[in-house]
C-alpha cells in the first residue's frame, strides 16, 4: 500500500545577494522538514561533502549551516515546492510543482546551478531548462545512495568551489 502524499515546502531559501552557486535538492525528506532546514538526515552526507570540498569544520547547528553557506556564497534551495512523495523516495514523486527560483535569480548572480542527485536534476530540466543556466548534476548524498564512493562524491563537490 502506498503512502504517498502532497508535501509542501515548509521553509524559505538559503540566500543573499552575494550567492553565487545554487544548490538544489528535489524536496526536503521528512527529518528535514521535522527540522525545518536542508539535509538534516543523520546519515546524509551533503553537509560532510560540502564542508570537506570547502575545507570547512562542519557546523554542529542549523545557525552555523546557515552562517557557513552564506559566507561561502552558497544558496540552497529545491526545486520543488510541493509533490505527491512516499516517505523520503525521490523515484515515487508525482504531480510536483517547481518553486519560483526567479526570487533568487533576481536577487544573486548565480555564477553555476547545482542539483544533488539526478531526480532533482530531472525535475529542473523539465521545470527550468528553457530558461535557466543549465544544471550540473551531484551525486545524491542521500544514505540510499552507495553506488558511488565517498572519494569520487568528494571529487565532485569539489566542482562547487570553482564558480565561487
Amino acid at each position: 500500500m502506498s503512502s504517498d502524499k502532497r508535501v509542501m515546502h515548509e521553509f524559505p531559501p538559503l540566500f543573499n545577494a552575494s550567492s553565487r552557486v545554487l544548490i538544489l535538492g528535489s524536496i526536503p525528506s521528512p527529518k528535514s522538514r521535522e527540522q525545518g532546514f536542508y539535509y538534516m538526515h543523520p546519515q546524509n552526507r551533503f553537509w560532510r561533502m560540502l564542508c570537506a570540498a570547502l575545507g570547512e569544520d562542519i557546523p554542529t547547528d542549523i545557525n552555523g549551516r546557515k552562517q557557513l553557506c552564506l559566507r561561502r556564497r552558497i544558496a540552497l534551495w529545491d526545486v520543488l515546492e510541493s509533490c505527491e512523495i512516499d516517505g523520503a523516495s525521490d523515484s515515487s514523486i508525482r504531480n510536483a510543482k517547481p518553486n519560483d527560483l526567479s526570487r533568487i535569480f533576481g536577487t544573486a548572480d548565480i555564477k553555476a546551478v547545482f542539483t544533488t542527485g539526478k531526480k532533482a536534476h530531472a525535475l529542473y530540466c523539465r521545470f527550468f531548462g528553457d530558461c535557466l543556466p543549465e544544471a550540473i548534476c551531484l551525486p545524491s548524498t542521500s544514505p540510499a545512495n552507495r553506488t558511488i564512493s565517498e572519494a569520487e562524491m568528494l571529487e565532485q563537490y569539489r566542482r562547487i568551489t570553482e564558480f565561487l
